[in-house]
């Protein structure tokens, strides 16, 4: 990585939990790419405060993490469609002074749905209704999964959720099972009161055929950590993490790194 100085480019993530894997991804790329270039967390005490200072100061690229999918909304200029028809950012790109607002989050439920081959036939479980959730939703829906109930205790968000997309709703899992479980809260995140919280239950995880885990810190979540124990096939968190920072770092830069280089950045994401 280049020596800090006036003229490099700064990208920045603002999260309420910050984690060093988009920090650790982005710079790794730049330093491979020979970008002058460099990348930053934050835990913002004022979410319109920083994103003033996103424009402001002409940071390149701002990653958006729970909670803030759908607050930020009202700070920026423009929507891009993939933001705009799930009402969720992760991703903003500054230019000149113009905030862009997108969602990578879809492109990487959707990814990961297809390279697992995960039948569209199975009935889904999506426990969690706010911003990640409607991205996960919404990839669920348009990949052709039909069967899908979400577990929000919030009513009017979760019967709004499932109903945009014409699925269920219902406040509590109450013994219910499912082909496929998604964890969409922070559940199992590390650094929280629920850190070690196992995000369904055992017979849910028994009954499963695929285990789906949005929370990317730590790679092993307690869900992810059952999954295994039981001998089910599992979708990572880490994983959504490195597509949809790849898709922000496109963004962001221009450039597609290839799939040496991304491979590369990944393994030096999780070696932390």
């Amino acid at each position: 990585m280049p020596i800090l100085n006036k003229d490099m480019t700064l990208c920045i993530s603002l999260s309420a939990r910050p984690s060093n894997n988009g920090t650790r991804f982005h710079n790794h790329l730049y330093d491979q790419l020979e970008l002058n270039w460099i990348y930053k967390a934050f835990a913002p005490t004022n979410l319109e405060q920083a994103i003033a200072g996103v424009r402001g100061l002409g940071i390149r690229g701002c990653a958006i993490s729970m909670p803030y999918k759908e607050d930020v909304i009202a700070l920026v200029d423009e929507m891009d469609p993939s933001a705009k028809a799930i009402d969720s950012v992760n991703t903003i790109v500054n230019t000149d002074g113009h905030l862009k607002a997108y969602n990578t989050d879809y492109t990487a439920i959707e990814q990961l749905l297809a390279s697992n081959s995960v039948p569209t036939k199975y009935s889904v479980l999506v426990q969690g209704a706010g911003g990640m959730a409607k991205a996960t939703v919404a990839a669920l829906r348009d990949a052709g999964f039909k069967d899908v109930t979400v577990i929000a205790r919030n009513e009017a968000t979760g019967r709004a959720l499932a109903g945009q997309y014409g699925f269920q709703w219902r406040a509590a899992l109450d013994g219910g099972t499912a082909d496929l479980i998604i964890n969409v809260t922070p559940l199992g995140m590390a650094g929280g009161a629920d850190a070690e919280t196992l995000a369904f239950p055992a017979e849910a995880i028994d009954s499963a055929r695929i285990v789906f885990d949005v929370v990317a810190l730590p790679a092993e979540t307690p869900l992810i950590r059952a999954a295994r124990a039981a001998g089910k096939p599992v979708i990572t968190g880490a994983e959504v993490a490195t597509i949809q920072a790849l898709e922000q770092f496109v963004l962001y830069t221009g450039v597609r790194p290839t799939p040496e280089q991304v491979r590369a950045a990944e393994e030096f994401m999780r070696a932390q």
